[in-house]
């Protein structure tokens, strides 16, 4: 049987912080979110200014990075490579750049998704909040 990493409260804080850090200090108003490995919800923020949509956006971007193990900007890439039928695959919410796994020890314990600035800057964000805990 295999013992696994999973993110505790502590690390769901972390990563908040330093995203919102991040983001606050590039003047982005955003939203970010941390999901778990199945995409259950484990912490999200709304920066004052960002949109609403952006709240609905950043955990969908989580759950697909989690679900598909990768970043989000994979299936994006896909899609505008010609693959419209990823468009149909079930489960993943939200194929645009800004979701981005956690893998600690090569075990993915959830992911990071951003919304409202442009996605690689989303991802810059979402890098800089997983960096507070790896």
């Amino acid at each position: 049987m295999k013992t696994k990493h999973t993110l505790e409260t502590a690390d769901v804080k972390a990563i908040l912080a330093a995203a919102e850090a991040e983001a606050l200090a590039n003047g982005w108003a955003v939203s970010i979110a941390v999901v778990d490995d199945g995409g259950h919800l484990l912490g999200q923020l709304r920066l004052d200014g960002a949109s609403a949509s952006t709240a609905h956006m950043a955990p969908a971007k989580a759950v697909t990075s989690i679900l598909g193990r990768r970043e989000s900007k994979v299936y994006e890439d896909l899609i505008l490579n010609g693959r419209v039928s990823m468009l149909t695959a079930p489960a993943l919410q939200a194929m645009l750049e800004g979701g981005v796994p956690i893998v600690v020890n090569g075990d993915f314990v959830g992911a990071v998704g951003v919304s409202g600035v442009k996605s690689e800057q989303d991802v810059q964000i979402a890098r800089a909040g997983i960096a507070a805990i790896l």
